[in-house]
């Protein structure tokens, strides 16, 4: 359903990660300003995590892409088809194609512009209008409030709260379970 996931949108192109891009990851997933926000300070991006974790995954069932601005690295973005338990625990119909959806920006001198915004729009928009899913969802933890307000101007809206769903620098801690569906 999702290889080959692209998209674009004016200054703003998304493609799916090629071997190359492992450095781009191995130096934003080593900058503590992205860490603190996206995998945690104590989990550092090594050569052999960012092999194993982003650039193995690339494909079925989940895509890994590189975000660009101004046809320059600018962040990371994956997509990839709920698994049915994770669908089923959400309360979401079997029958509907559900995609959940990651990402940051690692470059942080883009923080700030709304590139975020424009990242999670055209991502979502791609997946619901052409990629043929029912709804994306996103889960940020409730303390990443700044990632909650770009996803909620996105179209994103809040519908539970997951209690102790993500491990972060040494803290079980609460995410929101965000969606926006496919408009009818």
């Amino acid at each position: 359903m999702l290889a080959g996931f692209s998209a674009a949108e004016g200054l703003l192109s998304i493609r799916p990660l090629a071997p190359g891009d492992g450095r781009h990851l191995h130096r934003w997933l080593n900058d503590p300003a992205v860490l603190a926000f996206y995998d945690g300070r104590d989990t550092p991006g090594t050569w052999e995590r960012i092999r194993e974790h982003y650039l193995s995954k690339t494909g079925y069932p989940e895509q890994g892409c590189l975000v660009e601005w101004q046809h320059a690295p600018a962040g990371f973005l994956q997509v990839y088809p709920l698994e049915p338990g994770d669908a089923a625990r959400f309360g979401f119909p079997a029958a509907q194609k559900s995609v959940g959806m990651d990402m940051f920006l690692g470059e942080t001198s883009l923080w700030g512009h709304g590139i975020g915004t424009q990242l999670t729009r055209v991502a979502s928009d791609a997946l619901l209008d052409h990629w043929g899913a029912d709804r994306v969802v996103l889960d940020p933890r409730v303390a990443n409030t700044r990632a909650v307000h770009v996803y909620q101007k996105s179209g994103f809206v809040i519908i539970k709260r997951l209690i102790h769903s993500e491990y972060h620098e040494g803290v079980w801690e609460d995410c929101w379970l965000m969606e926006r569906r496919r408009r009818l």
